[in-house]
């Protein structure tokens, strides 16, 4: 797996058409492992439930690829979620598949519903 961008939401919208991403997400995984694809599906099914209007820019980068960048974010395990965007940043180190521990580092309320 290597380093790569994608905007969550459907670019055919206009959502990302030159517009700031409301989140701004980085996801440190290693390599293939099933925790690593784990984590990706996690975070695109929130993005699709739960962030349906919003721009969602995430930001995948493997540790063994981009050694660099992990030091960088001074990346201590993985999986690593970084929040960019909205500020303040904000991480979250471990297992994402619990939803709820996810939602509560976007900072996103557990009942809120998604935007029309």
């Amino acid at each position: 797996m290597t380093l790569r961008r994608e905007f969550l939401s459907d670019p055919e919208d206009g959502m990302t058409a030159g517009r700031e991403p409301k989140y701004r997400l980085r996801l440190y995984i290693a390599g293939n492992s099933p925790r690593s694809r784990r984590a990706v599906k996690v975070l695109r099914k929130l993005a699709a439930t739960r962030l349906q209007a919003e721009a969602v820019e995430l930001e995948i980068i493997d540790i063994y690829q981009e050694t660099d960048r992990a030091r960088q974010d001074q990346v201590i395990g993985v999986p690593t979620l970084i929040r960019e965007l909205p500020e303040p940043l904000r991480r979250l180190l471990g297992d994402l598949s619990d939803e709820r521990r996810v939602l509560m580092a976007l900072d996103l309320d557990e009942d809120d519903e998604p935007e029309a």
